[in-house]
């Protein structure tokens, strides 16, 4: 598949930085902006999306990724059709099944072990993708149940707007390649105790040979990696090894194979992600939006822009 590059943008302190943002992001080249779903410093995800989209001309917005138990799935359905509407078609409707436990307890939500929350997400998953279709949905799950209830007002992609479902943990990545478009690979499991730091040992690339295997052996899904670090330097070796005192489960090596973290000069970075994609198959890249601009030379080079 032809590179796709996005960034996930954070934070604004009003609607003038925010459209100045993603106005730069669309000049810069990058294909999508996304935005995550956290209750921290970080906007709420859909009026966020439409007033990007609403500020700039092509770029594509998604969710990168909601937490599905923030909602029920006919709102997220209900909303994501709305969004397609207002936006001409320009939505990618990202969904996990949430991760970081305090945020949970901040809200009072009951912070299930990972195997029940993927279930419900598979349930949920289901429901979106029907009232999407157009269908009028009858469910009875163990999770939700939703009766004789179809959109009033469908979204402009057909069938429907292309689903990421992102996360790390082989039961999630079974659900993404069976039901999502694109299989979201974030290389990080948070422990269920909420225990600090998250473990990273899926970032070797081992694990991830292991998980693409696992994705492969499903189906054949667009394959996307969000980025957590971007170092442009000369010096690869001494920057992956700084990186190890912030991350000491890892080694300086693992840090170079990984496709979690892009480290280098412009050119090297951009061979690596051509090699990462001939030996994973990542065609589909995000970034955080600080390394956005340190990115942007990268994404210049393999897009010919």
């Amino acid at each position: 598949m032809r590179f796709r590059f996005g960034v996930s943008l954070w934070q604004a302190r009003g609607r003038a930085e925010w459209v100045a943002t993603a106005r730069k992001a669309e000049a810069l080249g990058y294909d999508m902006i996304t935005v995550p779903d956290h209750l921290t410093d970080r906007l709420a995800p859909m009026p966020a999306m439409i007033s990007a989209a609403e500020a700039t001309t092509r770029l594509r917005v998604g969710t990168h990724v909601l937490n599905n138990d923030l909602r029920h799935p006919v709102l997220v359905a209900r909303e994501a059709a709305t969004v397609d509407l207002l936006t001409e078609g320009r939505l990618q409707l990202g969904l996990g099944a949430g991760s970081i436990r305090a945020e949970y307890d901040q809200i009072g939500l009951a912070f299930d072990r990972g195997a029940e929350r993927v279930e419900r997400l598979a349930e949920a998953v289901s429901i979106i993708k029907s009232l999407l279709d157009g269908e009028t949905v009858n469910f009875s799950g163990e999770h939700y149940q939703v009766t004789g209830h179809a959109l009033q007002f469908l979204p402009i992609q057909k069938p429907r707007p292309p689903i990421l479902i992102g996360g790390n943990g082989p039961r999630l990545l079974a659900l993404a390649a069976r039901e999502a478009d694109i299989v979201g690979f974030s290389g990080i499991n948070f422990r269920h105790g909420g225990a600090q730091p998250p473990d990273l040992s899926s970032w070797r690339a081992d694990a991830v040979d292991e998980r693409v295997r696992l994705v492969r052996e499903i189906a054949q899904p667009e394959l996307n990696v969000l980025v957590q670090r971007v170092v442009v330097t000369e010096d690869r070796r001494a920057a992956a090894e700084e990186l190890t005192q912030r991350w000491p489960q890892l080694t300086g090596d693992d840090f170079l194979k990984s496709p979690y973290v892009l480290i280098g000069t412009v050119d090297q970075i951009a061979e690596e992600v051509v090699a990462r994609r001939e030996r994973w198959g990542f065609s589909n890249y995000t970034v955080h939006e600080p390394f956005m601009d340190d990115f942007a030379p990268v994404l210049a080079r393999l897009t010919g822009a």
